[in-house]
């Protein structure tokens, strides 16, 4: 009887922990909206994440992130409850009379597992064309280039 019991807890453990990475991939990566005279700075929460897992687009007047995280294996370890969600995404939508460079974007993944991706603004005059899609190529080089900075300050 006792090996009956464990194994139905077992198996509601193991699908509660599927339902609920689930919910959390259905769910938009949480973000707020700052902004200053200069930019305007979108700030996402990015458990777990390093800079090769995100991908960072600005499309018309949003800011999209996308977070494909790796779960690691550890040796002599089984999984038994898979929790948390692996592909995340979120996005935050700029006020509708924002003019920025999204060419000079960068994206800033911190240590405390927070994405910071800062859009400068520029005057309307200075706007020459309006701003489609842009990938966030150089976003991601920003961001491995700012997590490799980080990870030789906190080396030191």
């Amino acid at each position: 009887m006792m090996g009956i019991g464990e194994s139905i807890g077992s198996a509601i453990f193991e699908n509660l922990g599927r339902a609920a990475g689930r919910v959390q991939e259905n769910k938009p990566l949480p973000a707020d909206l700052l902004e200053s005279d200069d930019a305007y700075l979108v700030v996402f929460d990015a458990p777990g994440a390093t800079a090769s897992d995100l991908q960072v687009r600005y499309v018309e007047d949003r800011v999209e992130v996308r977070l494909d995280r790796f779960r690691e294996f550890y040796d002599d370890y089984e999984m038994t409850y898979p929790g948390r969600g692996l592909a995340l995404d979120g996005s935050v939508t700029l006020p509708e009379d924002a003019v920025v460079d999204a060419g000079a974007a960068s994206a800033t993944l911190k240590g405390d597992g927070t994405l910071h991706v800062e859009i400068p603004k520029v005057e309307a005059h200075e706007a020459d064309e309006p701003v489609g899609e842009q990938t966030a190529h150089d976003a991601s080089e920003d961001a491995d280039t700012a997590a490799d900075a980080e990870d030789e300050s906190t080396e030191e």
